[in-house]
């Protein structure tokens, strides 16, 4: 990728691959002791000169095994790739079958990058999956490593939303410290001559339970045997991978001569590659000429033009990029390519010091959405031209039960029924749930109110959804495009809360589709409260309120097939109105989960500690772990789709000589098994 634009970094499933937890046993051990664990990252087979810097790790893909990965278990993806579905465009310029997204995103350093989230609210908690095709996990340097292994929480994050996540290899240019016997060490063969760091790559991902690949290799001075042998590794990792259900992307660098010359298009240099590959990822050298051939070079190959990522380099300047749209996404006329956006978390890094979850949503709603910040009335005079106006936005809510709520996967507290259980900040994109993926679409004849996710307060985790605004007229918030059956069983649960004025709340249900793009859902309007009756609820449906927040339960009468919209209509009658919608869940009797088995301590330094568990059977979301306080309440400390976890820096309360920890499994709908526990002796 042009050095000149990058940021480098240099200084410093499958279950049967995924090693076995600590087996349980009377009279265990006293426990290791507990270090943290980190996204994993690999050199091919040999290292740079000299000795790592400090919190690095120098590891060997070639003798990576994952029976002796020690952070295999807090690394694993458990979350399968939701099927999607394309609803009817919000909009008449999004297209459903042309241009897709791939993602290249740096989350994090490529040491010291946490495998499940941290202490702070301050993070690229990305939300807008609905555009995104593949994520590409970007990262990597000379000094740490170069072969990098996406984190859990990430690729669960993105697997609930239908996304694919790929590694990343990056083989740096020479002036970045990249050094040929890399690649070299990448491309060996074997007696037999296969490519073993092939199979290797793929045994990884399949262990760790992501897509794929993006394969960069960038170090100049290779010569034509060596662009041979490259060409064979990237047709045979596809072969591997393709029989796993992976996917290889091929990066616009190296050329069929085994030299490092960025094309821009799809040409004679690299179609090769691109033959051998699923993609190809095009440089930002393209121009509108060079993207028009590389289209039409693609389609004469019999593949898809859509199969080329036109790079757009954002992350200097995020959504105030210039870029000449109309050579990849032209309006009223067939796309050209695809699009791939290079750093997009420019969204939370432009922002300064002291930045809020709210202020990130903000600058990536802008990015996603457009000035409008309305995919169904895009700005049609906005320079940048979003995604959401070019592509139609995709939705993987197809199934009973479902549930939402609307945690982004990070925030400045964490809440549970509308109280807070602890005042850290934290990040876990694993915890993040299906969230809206037209934000926010917002229909009235009057003033528009604002909408955005709230980190102020929750009913569960750390936002909900907050309207605040006049609402001079009534409001229709479209919340989810679905596919979900309904049965005689079928309710709708609705947790919401007024915080200003006075406003009826009503459940919106469509059971078809629009009559054509940017047209309203053919919604039916259900009462979930009514301002003049007596308790603020109705006739029909069953109220529950707890500290402030009413849960409705809404039966779907008169309704039948499927569910294919969701979403609210509000009617003021005194302002001006706050109010935030906290949870949403549709089911028909779905139980709780059982309780995870045979709960443990692994690994112990003080107060960091490693705990354990055995999967519970069946409906399981994700696993939450509390301390139980001497005076008997509960402290959350972390909730993981995994079944390990890690806490640090716990401390002794007064007077105890022994902690309490407590392992819930939480299910689809939110509700908990009873709790396990386990204790620690300080």
């Amino acid at each position: 990728m042009n050095p000149t634009r990058r940021t480098v970094l240099i200084a410093a499933t499958a279950a049967a691959l995924t090693p076995a937890l600590p087996a349980a046993a009377a009279g265990r051990k006293k426990p290791a002791a507990a270090t943290p664990a980190y996204a994993s990252y690999w050199y091919p087979d040999s290292f740079p000169s000299g000795s790592p810097g400090a919190g690095i790790t120098w590891r060997s893909l070639k003798a990576w095994r994952a029976d002796t990965d020690a952070d295999l278990a807090l690394n694993a993806s458990t979350v399968p790739l939701a099927a999607r579905f394309t609803p009817t465009p919000a909009n008449a310029t999004a297209c459903t079958d042309q241009a897709r997204i791939q993602s290249l995103v740096s989350f994090g350093p490529t040491s010291s990058n946490p495998s499940q989230g941290s202490a702070t609210a301050d993070y690229y908690a990305l939300t807008h999956w609905a555009y995104i095709d593949e994520l590409v996990f970007w990262g990597g340097s000379a000094g740490e490593g170069l072969i990098l292994a996406p984190n859990a929480p990430i690729v669960d994050a993105a697997h609930r939303h239908g996304v694919r996540v790929l590694g990343n290899i990056f083989l740096p240019p020479v002036a970045y410290g990249g050094q040929l016997q890399w690649t070299r060490d990448l491309v060996q063969k074997d007696t037999t001559g296969h490519w073993p760091l092939a199979a290797q790559l793929v045994a990884v991902a399949a262990a760790y339970g992501f897509d794929g690949w993006f394969v960069n290799a960038e170090t100049g001075g290779g010569d034509s045997a060596l662009g041979a042998d490259m060409l064979g590794f990237v047709r045979e990792l596809k072969s591997l991978a393709a029989a796993q259900g992976q996917r290889v992307t091929w990066y616009d660098a190296m050329t069929v001569n085994g030299s490092v010359s960025w094309q821009g298009a799809l040409d004679s240099q690299n179609q090769a590659f691109f033959q051998a590959a699923d993609d190809m990822f095009v440089d930002f050298r393209w121009s509108a000429s060079s993207l028009a051939s590389s289209g039409t070079q693609a389609v004469e190959l019999e593949r898809s033009r859509y199969e080329l990522w036109a790079g757009v380099d954002v992350e200097s300047n995020g959504s105030n990029t210039t870029v000449n749209w109309d050579a990849i996404v032209p309006s009223g006329s067939p796309h050209i390519t695809s699009v791939g956006f290079y750093r997009p978390e420019w969204t939370r890094n432009h922002l300064p010091a002291g930045r809020t979850p709210g202020d990130f949503h903000a600058a990536d709603d802008r990015f996603w959405t457009g000035r409008s910040l309305d995919p169904s009335r895009p700005d049609g005079a906005d320079p940048w031209r979003a995604p959401a106006v070019s592509v139609a936005d995709r939705s993987t809510v197809s199934a009973l039960p479902f549930a939402s709520v609307f945690n982004t996967g990070h925030g400045l507290r964490w809440f549970e029924d509308g109280a807070v259980a602890s005042d850290a900040q934290w990040n876990h994109l694993g915890l993040q749930d299906r969230l809206p993926s037209r934000r926010w679409v917002v229909r009235t004849s009057g003033a528009r109110p604002a909408v955005t996710f709230d980190f102020a307060d929750a009913w569960r985790g750390g936002s909900s959804v907050l309207v605040d605004g006049e609402l001079d007229q009534p409001v229709v918030l479209d919340l989810y495009a679905t596919r979900l059956p309904i049965t005689g069983d079928t309710v709708v649960e609705l947790t919401h809360r007024t915080d200003a004025g006075t406003v009826n709340v009503e459940l919106a249900v469509a059971t078809a589709e629009p009559s054509g793009a940017g047209a309203t859902p053919p919604y039916t309007y259900l009462p979930v409260n009514s301002v003049n009756t007596r308790g603020g609820g109705h006739a029909g449906a069953r109220v529950k309120s707890v500290n402030g927040w009413q849960t409705t339960t809404v039966r779907l009468t008169g309704l039948s097939g499927t569910v294919h919209a969701l979403g609210v209509r509000l009617t003021a009658t005194s302002g001006p109105v706050r109010w935030r919608l906290g949870g949403l869940a549709v089911h028909d009797n779905t139980p709780a989960p059982a309780a995870p088995g045979d709960v443990r301590i692994t690994a112990a330094t003080g107060g960091d500690l490693r705990f354990a568990w055995n999967a519970a059977p069946g409906g399981v979301r994700h696993y939450e772990l509390h301390r139980l306080l001497p005076d008997g309440t509960r402290r959350f400390l972390g909730g993981t789709g995994q079944r390990a976890f890690f806490v640090a820096g716990l401390q002794p309360e007064q007077g105890e000589k022994t902690a309490r920890f407590e392992v819930r499994a939480v299910g689809e709908l939110y509700t908990a098994s009873a709790p396990v526990t386990v204790t620690h002796t300080w």
